[in-house]
């Protein structure tokens, strides 16, 4: 805690006053350029930026994350500006005295050996190594960087609000993991531009230095009367001396960049990862190490320094072959019968060796509902792209649980690559029951009339229902409205067929567990109803009754009423069919308001007698085990066919397809047509409430 507080109190000292010093060093900069610095504290000036350039290339050799040097690209700003301006008060020095300091002359004297063609030379390679290869390098990955990281940002997003719907996270772990993705967004954009300032640096210092030696050379010949040889020998020494100079502090900054802009997230600095990747595997060593001891032995070859490289190649591939091995003997020791380390638990393999139980155990997990989209409908989703999806699905899940009392659980949003662009899936526990295609920033448009095919456009079948439609762009909606077209966006396809499948598959999201929820939440008011339905009936018989009323999308709201009916009937049949039956009965109310239509009519076709007699009659079973139907192939396929006719024709007048039954046969009934009318309802007289108005358009023979 000390330390702790000690190393705080040391952050805020230096820190304290980090703003006013900044902003004083930013003016001193545009001073520089106006105002002449005398040659001592250019002297001081020119150290401090060499000084200040092998502090960054350390610090970035240091971290193991980025975003540890967030500030890093208004540093190469300041930086740059920094060396221009030096630039340009060296300059003025040399022109106007021929003298700019012992820094630049012992760079012009001493590193170059007083020859000013070699030190040209050289500066010549320190340009060409900065700008063709570290600058160019680090400008096209930052560049990549940058893109793929805003590209990255829709799926990114998307994953955090999928893992806190799901309840995986909290707000403020799903804060932070926003924040953080925008802050790498904000840092490879800036990198991306900060990389021009270091190009553009490499540039301005080839021309400065063009510039002093002509300038130089005009001065010294045409104001001071020196000879051309003098003038060249002068001012070109000071002039190369002030390019190497100001080159060194940008080639550190250059390969600063470099390494920030290729620096991958890790768990140690710099040098420990490559240490660790290069010493992972004694095989190249040893092979080098060959390599090189047989290069020794080819005639014209430097025989000593191959064989003293190869010796040393050689005894760091044992070193590492003996530390792999030690590792492997102890791993054994751990796994030995009857060793403490696996009394206590298992314990991790080598590297060859599988995962654990518990590494793969989550990969079982199976998300109830998901929704798999392609990358061109990422901005439905993300609502940094002004997507409202979740938006949507947020209402959906009102809206089951206010129509049918269904409880759905988060639904998981995630990117496909593996799908077409715009393409999307919904899956149910894993399982594909839908998939679509939507064309963003178009319309779907849909028409009454099948055979109309006026509106010019893209056709296409409505995901939901397999309606044919046509897929119109945004100029044409007002015109396809005006005709008599139901015109939606891409969400509301999206939202509308998962608002199908989720009427379909509602019963495969109720759960055990979610029906034990349900029975403590009527236990919280009415422990008493709760209490007598445990004790009648078991966990699985309420979920599967639930699972039928849920099936038929019959309102699971009045869980009271629900619950008590099968405290009722329950006591002397166990059959899961019969307690539907009584259910759905004790909800007549429910059942009727929901599909009678705006006047109160319940518009139905009836079975006809002779039809429900024959059923009847086929029927095997008891109350307990259930009923099953023997009729055959060819009869059932005709009751198919004629309740098909009949929801047809239902259909093309607006209304909610619905056959009507005896009680004893409904079951039957729906059970033969499930399958291919899902749409159809089949209800029976004691499911009609009193007082509703019986309206019957035919019979089903």
């Amino acid at each position: 805690m000390a330390d702790a507080a000690l190393n705080g109190r040391s952050v805020n000292g230096v820190t304290r006053f980090a703003d006013i010093g900044l902003a004083v060093l930013l003016v001193l900069i545009v001073v520089m350029m106006i105002i002449p610095v005398p040659t001592v504290v250019l002297d001081i000036l020119l150290a401090a930026n060499i000084s200040f350039g092998v502090v960054m290339l350390l610090t970035t050799f240091y971290v193991d994350n980025a975003l540890e040097i967030s500030a890093f690209p208004s540093i190469v700003l300041i930086a740059t500006l920094f060396r221009l301006s030096l630039n340009i008060s060296t300059t003025r020095q040399i022109l106007l005295s021929g003298y700019a300091g012992e820094v630049i002359n012992a760079f012009g004297s001493f590193v170059v050996g007083g020859n000013y063609v070699v030190g040209g030379v050289i500066f010549l390679i320190l340009v060409v190594i900065q700008f063709m290869v570290i600058t160019r390098g680090s400008e096209r990955v930052a560049e990549v960087a940058a893109r793929f990281t805003l590209d990255a940002m829709p799926g990114k997003q998307m994953s955090i609000d999928a893992d806190l719907n799901a309840g995986n996270i909290d707000e403020m772990e799903a804060k932070g993991r926003r924040e953080k993705i925008q802050r790498e967004a904000d840092f490879y954009g800036a990198m991306d531009g900060a990389t021009k300032f270091v190009k553009g640096d490499a540039t301005a210092g080839l021309i400065i230095t063009l510039i002093n030696i002509i300038g130089g050379l005009a001065i010294g010949v045409l104001q001071r009367g020196m000879e051309i040889g003098t003038a060249a020998q002068t001012y070109s020494l000071l002039t190369v001396g002030d390019g190497l100079v100001s080159q060194v502090p940008a080639l550190l900054f250059s390969t600063a960049t470099g390494i920030i802009v290729t620096r991958s997230a890790g768990e140690n600095d710099l040098g420990h990862d490559i240490v660790a990747s290069l010493a992972t595997n004694h095989r190249p060593l040893f092979i080098a190490a060959g390599t090189l001891l047989a290069m020794a032995v080819v005639p014209g070859m430097p025989t000593v320094p191959f064989i003293a490289l190869g010796v040393l190649m050689a005894l760091l591939a044992r070193v590492i072959y003996r530390e792999a091995e030690l590792q492997g003997g102890a791993e054994k020791t751990k796994k030995r019968p009857g060793s403490a380390s696996q009394a206590g638990g298992a314990e991790a393999g080598t590297q060859a060796a599988p995962s654990t139980p518990e590494d793969i155990l989550p990969l079982l997990t199976v998300d109830p509902m998901e929704v798999e989209i392609g990358y061109a409908l990422i901005s439905m989703v993300d609502p940094g792209q002004g997507g409202d999806m979740l938006d949507r699905i947020g209402t959906i899940r009102r809206q089951m649980a206010m129509d049918l009392g269904l409880v759905v659980p988060p639904i998981r949003i995630r990117d496909n690559i593996q799908l077409k662009p715009t393409e999307y899936v919904i899956r149910v526990k894993g399982a594909e029951v839908g998939r679509g295609e939507l064309l963003p920033d178009h319309y779907l448009s849909m028409s009454v009339d099948q055979n109309d095919d006026t509106l010019v456009g893209i056709p296409t079948v409505e995901p939901s229902f397999g309606l044919p439609a046509v897929w119109i762009s945004p100029e044409v909606r007002d015109q396809a409205e005006v005709m008599g077209y139901t015109v939606v966006d891409c969400p509301s396809v999206l939202a509308t067929h998962l608002s199908e499948v989720i009427k379909r598959y509602g019963a495969d999201l109720l759960t055990r567990q979610e029906v034990q929820k349900l029975i403590d939440l009527v236990k919280e008011n009415n422990p008493a109803v709760a209490g007598e339905l445990t004790g009648v009936l078991g966990l699985g018989d309420v979920q599967k009754v639930l699972q039928n009323l849920t099936h038929e999308q019959v309102p699971i709201r009045d869980l009271v009423t629900i619950f008590e009916t099968l405290s009722d009937f329950g006591r002397f049949a166990k059959g899961v069919d019969f307690l539907t039956e009584r259910v759905r009965e004790s909800l007549s109310r429910v059942i009727t308001l929901r599909l009678q239509d705006e006047s109160g009519v319940l518009s139905v076709f009836a079975l006809s007698p002779r039809l429900e007699q024959k059923i009847k009659d086929s029927m095997q079973g008891d109350l307990n085990q259930g009923w099953q139907l023997g009729l055959s192939p060819a009869e059932t396929q005709s009751v198919v066919k004629s309740a098909s006719a009949a929801a047809e024709q239902m259909a093309m007048a607006g209304l909610t397809p619905i056959i009507l039954a005896h009680p004893d046969v409904r079951f039957v009934v729906r059970k033969i047509i499930e399958g291919t009318l899902p749409q159809l309802f089949v209800i029976s007289y004691n499911e009609i409430a009193q007082g509703a108005q019986l309206k019957s358009l035919g019979t089903v023979e």
